[in-house]
């Protein structure tokens, strides 16, 4: 059983959403639990059609309570069950951010077993969603130890990368970029064939040699833009890679992209102080410093709340001008 598809292909809303009744139909102990996820079909309707298909037992409609819906999903993961958690924002992912830390990452460790359970949500800015509605929470869970923690920028990635969640023995949290979900550009073609996207593995979305991007999420579009501007008007060659693992990074495609380029700009959507751009950074310092040719940038959004109106989010997140510029310095050295 497959969910329908159409004609002209997969958007990455819909990508998830094949994701989930894949393995709905698949596995009977697979369910989902949120707010408003059954009979309206979630904030975003990625659960849409759902609840008509596995009925109430399977489509859980909770409370307004992330507290609630992380612990529910816990206990079932525990009694072998494997919930799929949608956070309508993942602003709120604060709110069950106790039972995530010190339960759900640690229960493997403590010998209670592992929590095999999918938190998942709409993240980013750029839609006019205010400082409650535009979170990127990504780094708020980099110092956990037991999660894992994904963000495609694909409708193919967020597929795999989701029935690789759906299988894990432990806790993911999975970011997906709101701004991406019915993006036309991101429309594709998905195999007809069972498939999973690696938890812990980069893609190259671009080759190049003359510097490296690295990034994930809704910025490798900002990216890859940046980098075709770049190559038509001023011949560089740049490389884009795509993270798309952010728990565990994978270090060696990091180290590798450096050691080819030898410049590196490092771009993330969340605030810059504290954002992963600075572990990435620490990385290429300690294990591949004498492959820079120049220092490595970050470019990232300023240290402040997601504001409302449109012309000062346009300024609070990273603009193309500020990548292409990054990347124009970086080639000077």
């Amino acid at each position: 059983m497959t969910a329908k598809r159409k004609e002209n292909g997969s958007n990455m809303l819909e990508a998830i959403r094949e994701g989930i009744f894949e393995s709905m139909a698949q596995d009977e102990n697979v369910f989902v639990i949120g707010e408003d996820v059954g009979r309206y079909g979630g904030a975003f309707k990625v659960t849409e059609g759902l609840l008509d298909e596995f009925g109430e037992d399977r489509v859980i409609d909770t409370p307004i309570s992330e507290a609630a819906i992380v612990g529910a999903a816990c206990g079932a993961a525990l009694m072998g069950m494997k919930p799929i958690a949608e956070f309508q924002f993942i602003d709120f992912i604060s709110c069950g951010f106790d039972m995530l830390t010190n339960y759900a990452a640690k229960s493997r460790y403590r010998g209670c077993g592992g929590i095999g359970a999918v938190f998942r949500g709409p993240c980013g800015s750029g839609v006019r969603g205010g400082p409650f509605h535009s979170l990127n929470a990504e780094s708020f869970f980099l110092n956990t130890a037991g999660l894992k923690i994904v963000e495609p920028s694909t409708a193919y990635d967020a597929k795999g990368l989701l029935k690789a969640a759906i299988n894990d023995p432990d806790p993911v949290l999975i970011f997906e970029h709101k701004k991406l979900y019915r993006m036309p550009r991101l429309r594709e073609e998905l195999p007809d064939e069972d498939y999973t996207v690696e938890i812990g593995k980069a893609r190259i979305a671009r080759e190049g040699t003359d510097l490296s991007i690295i990034t994930f999420g809704a910025q490798t579009l900002n990216a890859l833009d940046a980098a075709v501007k770049l190559a038509d008007e001023e011949g560089l060659n740049i490389e884009v890679l795509d993270l798309r693992s952010l728990a565990p990074l994978d270090k060696d495609a990091i180290l590798a992209t450096v050691k080819k380029t030898n410049r590196v700009l490092v771009l993330h959507e969340a605030s810059l102080t504290g954002g992963i751009g600075g572990e990435i950074s620490a990385i290429i310092a300690e294990e591949a410093f004498e492959w820079l040719d120049a220092p490595v940038i970050r470019v990232a959004s300023i240290d402040a709340p997601v504001p409302f109106a449109p012309q000062m989010e346009d300024y609070y997140l990273p603009s193309f001008d500020e990548i292409t510029d990054a990347c124009r310095k970086l080639a000077a050295y």
